[in-house]
């Protein structure tokens, strides 16, 4: 890691009121992953070039104390230059944390929390299907953490579904207004033991069309470890607000085990029901992951091997992915 300590900032001065700026902490930090890929079954996704990839990745990161609190953002870097991450926090002790989550932070509520359930590097899904869980999302979201008697709150708010601000003559009329709310709460009455439980609630969905509901989602967890082995077990459902779309229920189960202090592996499964609607036929979506990851230091080497039959809810359409990474972080 490339550390950058004490960076000055120039005190700003306005026409009314001049503003001090304390010195903040700077920091660079980065990583390479080497990665091979293999993809198939009856989808028509099978891996048809090169399956071995690269990728970099650079990270910001700054904080400094404002005298109520300690200010920290984080700037993600992609390998081209481009931004890939944006959020900042406000850190005021026993008041709680706030944030705003510019891009790609999945920082509070269900985004944060969509799947809890233990891994040694991917959840089951990856690669052939999805937690079935959106949440408050991670574009221009406000967000709020604290920790009360034991229990955890994480909640958030953006408007719009998290669009970009347009002028009020375009904003105006069917679809351009709504938000989305999100709460999860958890707590762990005896130790290893955690249980939690959120529910979001977007009303921009029925705001384009007369006639529709709010798209509402819900999810659970409960995770227990003990020694090197943890357990756990997932519910969610998705019921969508948008015209002849089918809701979806979700159920899970993961076991992870540390084989010793550098080696993990684990297994899991879900089964995504995707709901009737308009006459059609419910379809329950069956995936199955294995996960293994060895690390040493800042170098680690991963795999990940998911199966889905009815992939995405579809009959008869199977999936398969397999993914094997080698990380090096500075």
């Amino acid at each position: 890691m490339i550390n950058l300590k004490k960076v000055g900032l120039t005190a700003l001065a306005g026409s009314l009121v001049a503003f001090s700026a304390n010195a903040a902490d700077l920091s660079l930090s980065g990583g390479v992953e080497i990665t091979y890929v293999d993809t198939g079954g009856t989808g028509a996704n099978e891996v048809t070039g090169n399956s071995w990839g690269a990728n970099s990745n650079m990270a910001a990161t700054a904080s400094g104390d404002v005298g109520f609190g300690t200010v920290s953002m984080t700037r993600g870097i992609s390998q081209t230059g481009g931004l890939t991450s944006s959020f900042q926090s406000l850190d005021m002790g026993d008041a709680g944390i706030l944030s705003f989550d510019s891009v790609a932070g999945a920082m509070v509520g269900l985004t944060a929390n969509d799947d809890l359930l233990p891994t040694a590097y991917e959840e089951a899904w990856t690669g052939v299907s999805g937690s079935g869980i959106s949440g408050v999302g991670s574009t221009n979201v406000i967000g709020y953490r604290n920790t009360i008697g034991g229990v955890s709150l994480s909640l958030g708010y953006t408007n719009g579904e998290g669009s970009t601000a347009t002028a009020e003559s375009a904003s105006s009329g069917l679809g351009a207004h709504g938000s989305t709310t999100d709460m999860y709460v958890s707590m762990s009455p005896i130790d290893g033991f955690t249980i939690g439980a959120g529910r979001s609630v977007n009303t921009a969905t029925n705001s384009a069309s007369a006639g529709t509901t709010d798209t509402e989602e819900t999810v659970g967890h409960i995770v227990y470890s003990s020694g090197p082995v943890s357990v756990g077990y997932r519910l969610a459902e998705s019921d969508s607000g948008a015209t002849a779309t089918a809701g979806s229920s979700m159920e899970g189960y993961s076991v992870a085990f540390n084989v010793n202090d550098n080696f993990a592996i684990s297994y899991g499964q879900q089964d995504t029901e995707t709901k009737s609607v308009a006459g059609s036929t419910a379809v329950t979506e069956e995936v199955a992951g294995f996960s293994a990851a060895y690390t040493v230091g800042a170098a680690s080497i991963r795999m990940n091997h998911s199966t889905s039959s009815n992939d995405g809810g579809v009959a008869a359409v199977d999936d398969e992915t397999t993914e094997i990474g080698v990380v090096l972080s500075f």
